[in-house]
């Protein structure tokens, strides 16, 4: 098991993108090293300054840049916890409980990969299309959203595969969500996807329509991100089981969807 730690950490920057969403980068307030973390792992932060938000916030991994020892979390402002996250100042420092859960596996070579995020759900594909490129793969993206305005980091996504884009009011990419877009009708051994429920239990139909593997990284709510708090229990094939813990990321043949 890997072991968890906990850690003050720096920002670096805190950029406002658009709409609801900001970028966090951090770096150790200590100087050390990042832990390895893997794709599709979370982190919980604690609010600092708040002393009404006493949950962390569980957040998840969107990339890590190892020659800057640089942590990269893409915060939607959903409540007053990630308003203040969505707001620090360049030197404040959070404490950060990490790495936590367990990440997307990696494919055999020589599949043909997709990568379906909506919303913030995109976050957790970027850190993995950078680690597939890295291991000779050439995953593409299938990346969706409301309308333009909430897509995401598209600069950093193209430079690791193709990118594809539906928007549900057309401004961007293909009209329509994403299980409509037509570079989903075939041609595809691998489908790992997060984004909200309804979005991904979609997913998982298509993928099971066109013959695909599939993994899913739920959203469940999560408290403590450790298994104490049983908030996130998810039902699977083999029972009841934390998502914090046995999650976040699932084959979609572990879950009992209806789909």
């Amino acid at each position: 098991m890997q072991k968890k730690m906990m850690m003050d950490m720096r920002v670096v920057e805190c950029a406002r993108l658009h709409g609801l969403y900001s970028l966090l980068k951090l770096t150790p307030a200590s100087g050390d090293r990042l832990p390895e973390m893997q794709p599709g792992q979370f982190v919980q932060v604690a609010v600092p300054g708040a002393p009404h938000t006493l949950l962390r916030r569980p957040i998840s991994v969107n990339f890590v840049e190892p020659e800057r020892n640089l942590l990269w979390l893409l915060v939607r402002r959903a409540g007053e916890g990630t308003e203040i996250l969505s707001e620090l100042a360049e030197g404040a420092v959070v404490n950060i409980l990490l790495p936590l859960g367990n990440g997307f596996s990696m494919p055999a070579d020589g599949k043909r990969l997709m990568l379906i995020g909506g919303g913030v759900g995109v976050a957790p594909l970027l850190y993995f299309g950078k680690k597939l490129r890295e291991a000779g793969h050439s995953p593409r993206f299938l990346l969706g959203a409301r309308s333009e305005q909430d897509l995401l980091e598209l600069d950093e996504f193209e430079k690791y595969g193709e990118v594809y884009l539906s928007t549900d009011d057309g401004s961007k990419g293909q009209a329509g969500v994403v299980t409509q877009n037509s570079v989903l009708q075939g041609g595809i051994d691998n489908i790992y996807c997060c984004g909200p429920a309804p979005m991904m239990k979609a997913v998982a139909r298509k993928a099971r329509e066109i013959g695909a593997e599939c993994e899913v990284s739920l959203e469940n709510m999560m408290a403590c991100g450790l298994g104490a708090c049983l908030c996130c229990v998810e039902k699977t094939v083999k029972g009841n089981v934390c998502v914090c813990t046995e999650g976040p990321v699932f084959n979609i043949n572990q879950l009992t969807w209806q789909i």
